[in-house]
Order: structure tokens, then sequence, then C-alpha cells
């Protein structure tokens, strides 16, 4: 149970998913969130929808092209603990993109860029805190290492010249392979924890000369769990994050309608018992600014399921 408990914590994160890497489509996701922690070997699938508004008007208001797209993404994805310190990690996305203007639907579905991680544990304490009346057990972990997200995913380079004066989003994969370093904190006195965890994603160029740019992820989550008679664990979370994006470059000319910065909020509802894990996130922005705002992030939410093996 306590192995499986940590899985909880590790989705209710955000998890991003990024085209443009900033603003939540679905092509180049790197980053899966904080590291579970799991005895052995674990397997999962997770479903997440995202949706943006592009070509947004002065103020926001709708223009005649003014597009929604929204991008269902399901994901595979396992874990492997090598030894005591050493963990890989593999993610293999399947994206349902579709995108709607003045009632002209496009679809477009199909396998995106599968990602491998590769994490050292550099932390792992247990202590006993001493209170006025009794003591309480303090857990530390840090992890660190990187990955690589592979050209997997269809790049049409058709898409962006029909919308080159639009962010190059519609995509299944960003046809490019990419690199990231991640860093992940997580600290518990007793029942009570916060997670900390950053990621540097670093994009090459795809063989059709265009490069997304870089994507920093900082995010900070509280949790609480809860252990009822049944031996269920019920796990409440709330967090911020925030993404920051360099701008995109086309024959290595910058790309305006590109990069940016976002905050969204989180809050989720996690449950465990015996060797399973189910649960459910809701992230809203608080705070944008994205491709020199003709983009608006909206909603995205994220459920799971995961078993530890």
């Amino acid at each position: 149970m306590k192995r499986i408990v940590s899985i909880l914590i590790a989705f209710s994160v955000p998890i991003v998913a990024l085209a443009c890497d900033i603003c939540g489509c679905g092509a180049g996701n790197n980053y899966i969130g904080i590291l579970p922690d799991f005895y052995k070997h674990i397997a999962g699938v997770r479903y997440r929808y995202n949706q943006v508004i592009s070509h947004v008007g002065v103020g926001g208001a709708n223009t005649p092209l003014t597009t929604k797209e929204r991008y269902n993404i399901a994901e595979a994805w396992g874990g492997w603990n090598l030894n005591d310190h050493v963990r890989i990690m593999a993610v293999l996305p399947y994206s349902f993109n579709e995108k709607t203007n003045q009632g002209s639907t496009t679809t477009k579905n199909g396998i995106g860029d599968i990602s491998l991680f590769g994490f050292y544990q550099l932390l792992n304490s247990r202590n006993t805190v001493s209170g006025e009346n009794n003591t309480h057990l303090l857990v530390q972990s840090l992890w660190v290492g990187g990955g690589v997200k592979l050209a997997t995913g269809t790049y049409n380079p058709a898409d962006r010249a029909v919308n080159a004066q639009s962010a190059n989003l519609f995509q299944l994969g960003t046809g490019s392979y990419d690199f990231n370093v991640n860093a992940m904190y997580d600290v518990r006195l007793q029942d009570a924890g916060v997670n900390l965890n950053g990621n540097y994603k670093i994009n090459t160029a795809n063989r059709f000369d265009y490069q997304y740019g870089n994507k920093a992820s900082l995010n900070a989550q509280a949790y609480y769990k809860f252990r009822t008679k049944s031996k269920v664990m019920i796990a409440p979370n709330a967090g911020v994050q925030y993404e920051s994006s360099q701008t995109d470059r086309d024959e290595n000319i910058r790309v305006i309608t590109s990069g940016g910065n976002l905050l969204v909020g989180t809050v989720g509802l996690e449950t465990a018992f015996g060797k399973f894990a189910v649960g459910a996130n809701y992230q809203t922005p608080l705070s944008q600014s994205l491709a020199s705002g003709i983009v608006k992030a909206e909603d995205r939410v994220m459920v799971h399921f995961a078993v530890a093996l």
C-alpha cells in the first residue's frame, strides 16, 4: 500500500502536453509529472483533454479566423526500477486532434511522440521529528535525470504553410528529437506533503527546419493522505504550475506567433487500493500570455489508472 500510494501524487500534478510547447496541445509531450514511487515495475494508462482557442482577436474577441482546437490524448506508460537508485520510464501517446472554425471541423488522429526517461535517486531519507506530545515521520526524496523525445508522431509541414500567421499547434508530432532534464523533490511530514518538480526541454530542428522553442516547467503540489478502515487511501491535492517557452524558429527565422508564459492552478483527488491507483485532475489557467496574444489556453482534465507489478 505504501508503494502504490505515491502513485497518487505522481498523477496529481498537471501533465503538460504541448504542441507549441507552451499552451496545452497534443504534440511534443515531454513532462510526465512527479515521478511515482514504486517497488519494481508499474504500468498505467492516462487520458488527457486539452483545448485552446487560436486566432484570438484584440481584447480576446472572436474573429472569422478564431478556431477551437481540442486535443484528446490517450497514453500508455510504464516504469522499471533497475536497482534502488536507477529508474527508467517510457510513455506512448495516441492523439485525437480536432479543430473547428465557422462550423467546419478538421480531425487528425495517430501515434504521437514517444518519450523515454532515466532517473537517479540522490536522496532517500526517513527520520522522526519530535513534537510536544508525540513524534512524526519525516520522509524526503530527490530524483534527477533526463530523457529523449523521439520523432514518432507525424509532422506535416503543409499545416504550418497554410497557417503561417498562426501558432503551429495542430500536429501529431514535432518531427524532432528533443531532450530534457528533470529534478523532482518530495517532502512529507507524516501524511501531509509537498512535491516540487522542475523540467527543462531542449528542442532541436526537424528535417523541415522548424524548431519549437525550448521550454521550462516548474510546479508545486501539496497533498494530504487519508487512510480508511478498508485500507483505501484517499489523497486530495492542489497546486500551481508555471510554464515558459521561447519562440519557435522557422528556417532560423523567429516565429512571433509562438512561445509565451502560462500559470495554471490544479486540484485533484486520487485513490489507491491494493496495487491499484485511480484518480483525476482538473487544471485551469490563472494567467497567460501566449503566442503574442493570439492563442488562449482553456481548462484541462486528466484521468488515470495504474497498477504496480
